[in-house]
């Protein structure tokens, strides 16, 4: 029998710091929060300087008590509102990054804004949410700002799921389903190929007076690459369909750029979903292009799923 108490299942974390984009983030958070039944953690880490300050008066043999203004105003909001679900606050100190993925460890979701105070305008991405979308220990899901959300016609936006078939690992799609399970939406699978260049384009013309233009790829070619990538992708997903069978599956399979049709199709979702995908040679995780691309353009929340740690 699955446990019904939102207190023992993994919580949503949500980083916040007093910013209009970490509030957009706990908006985000709570209402995902809610909707799962999972506890919510808010996640404050105190600013460089006064952990420096505070370790001077502590070296002089006096343990100081470090007020969270930003905390404190975070649990005035959320007792007016009165949130269905447990919350937890975590005043944490060290590095913005490590503190965030520490207390994230075993989280369902760890949130961040794409930007946070102090962040330059001209950036769409912070340099928070870009470290941790390639090292939080569970999926991040980083909400835009204002200028650059959506708002999905008719409420509640479809969740939108990049896929390489051969690549994409299962933890994934498996998240994109229970995220349209539980918000009652569709699930839009988008996987997007290059087609290959035509054979006339690869040789070299001995001059520019004999140069004429490739011949365009035959229709029936590229109509066999769509049909042979819908299979695969019917392949890949058939497992998680007959698990999430509730879930309304909408298979897209076409030519072109996969980060493009993300970021265009983000405009009316609720939110897409990538993997972190590469494997620096060294061992360490690194952000793919397509997610890469989708987190700085994205027009809705973007989570970004690591695969299952190796070995």
């Amino acid at each position: 029998m699955s446990d019904t108490n939102p207190a023992h299942r993994p919580p949503v974390v949500v980083g916040v710091d007093g910013s209009e984009h970490g509030l957009r983030a706990l908006e985000w958070a709570l209402s995902t929060a809610e909707g799962t039944g999972s506890p919510l953690v808010v996640a404050h880490v105190h600013p460089e300087g006064l952990q420096l300050g505070a370790a001077r008066v502590e070296s002089q043999g006096v343990v100081p008590e470090l007020p969270d203004t930003v905390l404190n105003g975070v649990a005035a909001g959320m007792e007016r509102r009165d949130p269905r679900v447990p919350v937890r606050y975590e005043s944490l100190d060290g590095s913005v990054t490590d503190a965030l993925a520490a207390v994230a460890r075993g989280a369902r979701l760890l949130v961040t804004g794409s930007r946070g105070r102090g962040g330059f305008a001209s950036l769409l991405l912070g340099s928070t949410s870009r470290t941790l979308a390639a090292s939080a220990p569970c999926p991040l899901v980083v909400v835009p700002h204002e200028a650059r959300t959506a708002v999905p016609e008719g409420g509640a936006g479809r969740v939108l799921l990049g896929l390489h078939p051969e690549e994409t690992p299962d933890e994934v799609p498996a998240f994109a389903f229970e995220e349209a399970h539980h918000r009652g939406v569709p699930l839009e699978a988008v996987t997007a190929f290059r087609l290959p260049p035509p054979q006339g384009a690869l040789l070299a013309v001995p001059s520019p007076a004999l140069q004429v233009p490739p011949p365009l790829p035959l229709a029936d070619d590229a109509e066999e690459l769509v049909r042979g990538a819908e299979r695969e992708q019917e392949e890949r997903l058939r497992p998680f369909a007959a698990r999430w069978p509730d879930v309304e599956l909408r298979p897209v399979v076409v030519p072109g750029d996969a980060a493009g049709r993300l970021v265009e199709g983000s405009r009316d979702a609720g939110l897409v979903v990538v993997g972190r995908h590469h494997r620096h040679h060294f061992g360490s995780l690194l952000v793919g292009s397509v997610a890469h691309a989708v987190l700085h353009e994205a027009h809705c929340p973007v989570a970004v799923v690591p695969p299952a740690p190796a070995g």
